[in-house]
């Protein structure tokens, strides 16, 4: 088992989500449940975060819960496989055609597109 320094060191995700029924924020860790925390100001949540975060993983350590690491950016292979309707695919690949790029070059672009739009809604990641 490695060290809380090391757990520390590891890059956790956190998502930072405003609270519109108390104000504030939230940050939550996904990769680590339940160790959640929260402040007025960004910089209060997620300072109260790393505190929190400290906290969760020296417990566990020292209960001798499991830990779970980060989810890694290897652990994806990039691909994956997608049914959709012919007329789904037929425009899709119509508009490609237009933009004069692959099918597959065009939705990569849309699901990117879509995700950007909806990173500011889901905070800090």
């Amino acid at each position: 088992m490695k060290t809380l320094d090391e757990y520390l060191a590891l890059p956790y995700r956190m998502e930072l989500t405003p609270d519109p029924d108390e104000g504030g924020y939230v940050v939550s860790f996904p990769d680590l449940p339940g160790c959640l925390s929260v402040g007025e100001t960004i910089d209060e949540a997620v300072a109260n975060a790393e505190d929190a975060k400290r906290e969760w993983l020296a417990a566990a350590i020292e209960d001798g819960y499991p830990i779970k690491e980060p989810n890694d950016i290897d652990n994806y292979s990039g691909q994956f496989k997608l049914r959709i309707p012919k007329s789904l695919h037929k425009s899709l690949s119509v508009h490609a055609k237009e933009e004069g790029v692959s099918m597959n070059q065009y939705c990569v672009y849309l699901l990117s597109r879509n995700d950007a739009l909806r990173r500011p809604r889901q905070g800090i990641s």
